[in-house]
């Protein structure tokens, strides 16, 4: 007789932290969508065919080398950017940011990899949350971004972020937590 499987309905980006290795994270309450595209190495079959008749195969076989994915934020956040494509953020004396500048064209820059946690809301059939499923990806590098204006929109920048795993280590984790993490208050900008 078959076994009915656990059904976990979660919804919503709750929250997105980024965790570089050197101890700074940063949190994000205003992403919106997060996309996940597995990065899927093929090695092609192997055919004996004698005479137009197939004798034997090998069949093809196919790696999970990590994810592609696509960070949709509801507003800029320098910070962010910053760890995704390196340069510098400029604040004045109260610490209010004002300007931030991205490497120069050609210019080799050294990111530190960081852990990206995304967390959506777990709910139940009287509407409360329950829990909070956290998916971390590992090993994350950013990818030079891209900005668009338009009248009457508000900018919704998205970000493009490469996980590779280790060798041994899988392509995300998910686990379930009680509470979210708690953010400190930025300066005003």
């Amino acid at each position: 007789m078959p076994t009915k499987g656990h059904e976990i309905a979660t919804i919503d980006v709750v929250m997105v932290t980024v965790s570089v290795t050197d101890g700074e994270e940063l949190g994000l309450t205003t992403a919106s969508k997060i996309q996940v595209d597995p990065q899927i190495e093929t090695t092609e079959a192997i055919k004996l065919i004698i005479k137009n008749v197939l004798v034997a195969q090998k069949r093809e076989s196919s790696t999970l080398t990590g994810n592609t994915l696509k960070l949709t934020d509801n507003v800029f956040n320098p910070d962010l950017v910053k760890i995704l494509q390196g340069g510098t953020i400029e604040e004045d004396e109260d610490g209010n940011i004002t300007g931030y500048t991205p490497p120069a064209a050609g210019e080799a820059i050294d990111l530190k990899p960081f852990t990206l946690n995304v967390y959506s809301a777990q709910y139940d059939a009287s509407g409360l949350i329950v829990r909070y499923e956290k998916t971390e990806y590992p090993n994350c590098t950013g990818q030079p971004i891209s900005m668009s204006s338009e009248d009457n929109v508000f900018r919704v920048p998205e970000y493009t972020i490469i996980s590779a795993p280790n060798k041994g280590e899988p392509p995300y984790k998910m686990t379930y937590v009680k509470e979210l993490p708690v953010l400190t208050s930025a300066a005003s900008a």
